[in-house]
């Protein structure tokens, strides 16, 4: 919806019956001129309110008080009236450039006839003759005779007509003609036109659009605190007259120019007239900011484009001003001063965006009701477009929770909205919220109940973060129930199962039923492998239960293939580690350790089993060595000097403390229980304490104070030089 102020008409009230002779006006001689001059002010404003079912009735009141007014004035204004609302009633038609016809069409057929018979006779004053040539120019389009309508824009010269001081309603003829003109010149065929020509019309399509967009933008942003605001439905031309300019620039690849335009439109002085021209903009440049500008190349928006820009862009635009603002009219804007200025590209968008989500939540449709169906789907549609790009620019500072907060506020009007429910849930997981998660994820379960990735996401947050693992074998059985339905995800559903029940036999307290949910989560495990044997994760995990069974010959088969599908994956390197030196092949799982090592460096897992082999094969010495490397590479992970990762500058504030981080690390990965295997103690010697401590004071730890990182990998550590000690 748009707004418009429209010029000051000395107060003029709505027309009443009455005796308008009662009272003497400056400057008008009879009773007669005042009544006219109060009916031609009543039709001047209805005409810039876009009111055009008013005008017929304020026709027939000056013909029936048979004031001096020519006939094709009146014929003039019920033309008008009759084009526009044939056009509002025809936007589609109009969009999809589909041509209206007389015979379809009475009221443009009418108009039509009426502007013919004006013109023809040329009875009009100079000023409403050009008017009557705009609105031809119109019927001329709208009937798809672009040649036609181009030739009335000429014999009206709109250039020169731009120049004046004017009113509201003829400065929106002016910015229509503009963007009709700049669109006759798009749909004319050139097939035989040299590209000189091609170039030269692109050009001068380009500068319509700019001088379209400037045109409504000057009284738009114009104001009057004597005069209420005004709503109006803005027609198509008027709407492609607001968007032509930086669409028209971005189209034709002057991505800075398009993309300054864009930002000086954002800053002109708001009014309830722009608040919809404003959102739309404002996610446009958005959607540029992210898409097409890196962080490298980002300029600040109170500076101009980068020259290197410009000139890359080239032709007749490296001076944009020129061409944005082609009036001698300029609107008002608001002052950069002491004003926020993002300071990268995903500052300005995310800026934006949520500038444009409070606008799109608050203008959501909340009614459910049959008669609002489709305004509800418009703003939901509308908002979520937002949304997404929100989840884009989030996620490169992962702000995942900032997300999540904002997807929670369109809760109140997407009901049965998949995609922002989906949404939500994946923010809430990704922010560490992983209870919400589940419950999110649980209701977009019942939305699609034959997707069955969304349950099998919500066992893997069950399994990993809560280990809720009831519910987690829950929500797999579920699937594996489905059979067939269950496509693809079926051997990864199995997989799910077998997992949880390989887990609640580590916490089974009983030896029978830790073997029973063993051997379960076996039979789970080989059903999900043979239904999917080109699966690396589920090849891993069927190895590793065979080795929890103490089948350690029968886990090497599976553990080959896994590897032949991802030969650097860490965890199967180790598991076959492992399974070497179960087997007391010591110096070939050293070895193979050693490859493992130099993929992975500095993962603490398999630095752990090199202390261990390294005791075995070269003696504590050695063992005590690596010890002593990897102390130090702990000290320079978690100094207390060092620098943070987060950026001071940036005003985005970091991570909070349940996010997630996407830096791959070894720290973050579960530690095994160091306990012996035969007597299950963790203690050690006391004769290692004293040369845990001296080793400790060499490589220069910090002391418990100075501690940083996790706590428990602090006593894996300890541990470690314990037993190697012993």
């Amino acid at each position: 919806m748009l707004v418009f102020w429209p010029e000051p008409l000395d107060q003029v009230t709505p027309l009443v019956s009455g005796d308008y002779g009662q009272r003497d006006i400056p400057g008008m001689t009879s009773r007669v001129s005042f009544s006219q001059y109060r009916l031609e002010a009543e039709i001047e404003k209805y005409r810039a309110e876009c009111q055009w079912d008013k005008i017929p009735s304020l026709v027939e009141q000056l013909a029936a008080a048979h004031f001096h007014v020519d006939d094709d004035y009146g014929t003039l204004l019920l033309a008008e009236s009759l084009l526009e609302e044939c056009l509002l009633e025809n936007v589609s038609l109009l969009r999809s450039s589909t041509p209206l016809t007389d015979h379809t069409h009475p009221k443009l057929a009418r108009a039509k006839a009426n502007l013919n018979n004006v013109l023809s006779r040329g009875h009009l004053e100079p000023k409403y003759f050009n008017e009557a040539l705009l609105l031809m120019a119109k019927v001329h389009y709208a009937q798809g005779r672009f040649r036609d309508s181009q030739g009335m824009c000429a014999r009206a010269g709109i250039e020169e007509l731009m120049r004046d001081e004017r009113p509201l309603y003829h400065l929106r003829l002016l910015a229509e003609a503009f963007v009709i003109k700049g669109l006759s010149l798009d749909h004319q065929a050139m097939s035989a036109a040299s590209r000189v020509r091609l170039s030269e019309r692109d050009e001068e399509c380009l500068s319509c659009y700019l001088r379209a967009l400037v045109t409504p933008s000057t009284k738009m942003a114009k104001t009057s605190v004597s005069s209420p605001p005004l709503e109006m439905e803005p027609g198509y031309f008027l709407q492609a007259a607001l968007q032509s300019g930086y669409l028209s620039l971005l189209h034709k690849g002057h991505l800075a120019q398009g993309t300054q335009q864009l930002r000086l439109v954002m800053r002109v002085v708001e009014s309830r007239s722009s608040q919809g021209f404003r959102k739309t903009v404002a996610k446009r440049l958005a959607e540029v900011l992210l898409g097409s500008v890196s962080e490298d190349s980002y300029w600040s928006p109170v500076t101009p484009p980068p020259s290197v820009w410009l000139s890359k862009e080239g032709g007749s635009h490296s001076q944009p001003k020129d061409l944005v603002y082609p009036s001698i009219r300029h609107p008002q804007r608001y002052s950069t001063d002491g004003s926020f200025c993002p300071q990268d590209v995903v500052e300005e968008a995310v800026l934006l965006l949520l500038i444009t989500e409070s606008m799109a939540s608050a203008d959501a449709v909340l009614s459910l009701a049959p008669e609002h169906k489709e305004s509800r789907e418009s703003s939901v549609e509308d908002a979520s477009s937002t949304y997404d790009l929100l989840s884009i620019g989030m996620a490169r500072r992962g702000q995942y929770a900032m997300l999540s907060e904002c997807l929670e506020r369109a809760m109140k009007f997407s009901f049965n909205e998949f995609h922002l429910w989906y949404q939500l849930g994946l923010s809430l997981m990704a922010s560490g919220k992983s209870v919400a998660a589940v419950s999110v994820l649980k209701e977009c379960a019942k939305m699609r109940p034959q997707d069955s990735t969304l349950k099998l996401l919500a066992a893997k947050i069950c399994i990993n973060q809560l280990r809720m693992l009831d519910e987690a074998e829950a929500l797999a059985q579920s699937v594996v129930d489905m059979a067939e339905g269950a496509g693809e995800s079926l051997p990864r559903a199995y997989l799910a199962v077998g997992l949880c029940c390989s887990l609640r036999a580590s916490d089974a307290v009983l030896k029978a039923e830790r073997d029973e949910l063993n051997q379960r989560a076996l039979g789970e495990l080989q059903k999900a492998h043979a239904l999917d044997p080109q699966d690396a994760h589920i090849a891993l995990y069927l190895s590793m239960q065979l080795a929890l069974v103490r089948q350690v010959s029968a886990a090497m088969e599976p553990l080959q293939v896994a590897l032949a599908l991802r030969s650097d994956e860490l965890h199967s390197l180790h598991l076959l580690v492992l399974l070497l030196s179960a087997q007391k092949h010591e110096q070939h799982a050293l070895d193979t350790l050693t490859l493992a090592l130099s993929q992975h460096p500095e993962n603490f897992n398999l630095l752990f089993t090199k202390v261990k082999l390294e005791e075995v094969v070269c003696g504590s010495a050695v063992a005590l060595q690596t010890c002593e490397e990897m102390l130090q590479l702990w000290q320079s992970r978690y100094d207390l000097t060092r620098t943070s990762e987060a950026d001071d500058t940036s005003s985005i504030p970091p991570p909070e403390p349940g996010y997630i981080s996407r830096k791959p690390s070894g720290v973050h990965l579960t530690l095994p229980d160091f306990q012996e295997t035969e007597t299950g103690s963790q203690s050690a010697p006391s004769l290692a304490v004293s040369r845990l401590e001296a080793a400790m004071s060499e490589v220069s730890a910090v002391s418990s104070a100075h501690r940083q990182g996790p706590a428990y990998i602090w006593t894996t550590l300890e541990r470690i030089w314990l037993q190697a000690g012993d």
